[in-house]
């Protein structure tokens, strides 16, 4: 390992995943800096600080400041305690930003030593294929959006979601599209084919959005969605944020 760069993070911490497929598996988060997209929904800086910020003792809310980049052995040594202080706790590894496939060649150096700890899993945008193809030999799961206009105030690039998702299938993928009050039927349906086409098992994982700690979009739209998009992929789920109202990172 010594040959191998540091990485620029945000924060590293344990805690319960709170959105998608691993709903509630208690995970190590690995946040990196950075991102391609500036979605109107994210109120969240992904900037490059020179330090980070981790939980150096698991499940305790207690952080303290790493100076950044992080060098791995740094990384697998906490890791490691974790293991031993806190046994058959973590379920996997998050790996999240940000967009972390910003850094696919450091992850591709990183996550082989990463893996042998935990299994290993993706938060991503879903908008960089050949980044993913990269590491998706080193990935146990995948959990990629898929961005809707309506919601990111940004064109979609329906091409890449569908480069990302022939990918992706290679491991245990799911699908989040995030919805919003303003998400057209015509649009969502547009993901749904998508997804569908290319992998009818993979889950979809429909996300309210949340504002002030709140799920923005009623139960009555949210049923419409889940039945329009149901109608065509059986394995449609609805999830908000759920560590918001647990209060968690």
């Amino acid at each position: 390992m010594l040959h191998i760069p540091a990485a620029d993070l945000i924060e590293v911490f344990s805690s319960l995943q709170g959105e998608g497929e691993l709903l509630g598996r208690r995970q190590v988060f690995i946040r990196f800096a950075g991102c391609n997209l500036d979605c109107d929904y994210c109120d969240t800086s992904f900037l490059s600080k020179s330090m980070c910020l981790v939980e150096e003792d698991s499940g305790s809310g207690a952080l303290v400041e790493y100076e950044n980049p992080v060098p791995l052995e740094r990384m697998i040594t906490l890791l490691k305690q974790w293991l031993k202080t806190t046994p058959g706790a973590h379920h996997s590894i998050s790996i999240t930003g940000g967009e972390p496939l910003l850094h696919a060649e450091l992850l591709e150096l990183w996550l082989p030593h990463l893996r042998r700890l935990l299994p290993v899993s993706l938060e991503t945008n879903g908008t960089l294929p050949a980044a993913l193809r990269l590491l998706i030999q080193h990935l146990d799961y995948v959990a990629m959006d898929i961005k809707l206009p309506s919601v990111t105030g940004q064109v979609t690039d329906w091409q890449a979601h569908a480069d990302f998702l022939a990918v992706a299938v290679q491991t245990r993928c799911s699908v989040k599209i995030i919805v919003g009050d303003r998400t057209t039927d015509n649009e969502l349906m547009r993901a749904t084919q998508l997804v569908h086409d290319l992998c009818a098992a993979t889950p979809i994982i429909l996300q309210p959005v949340t504002r002030d700690n709140k799920v923005a979009v009623s139960v009555r739209r949210l049923l419409a969605l889940q039945a329009l998009v149901s109608a065509t992929h059986s394995e449609t789920f609805v999830v908000p944020q759920t560590h918001i109202f647990m209060g968690v990172r």
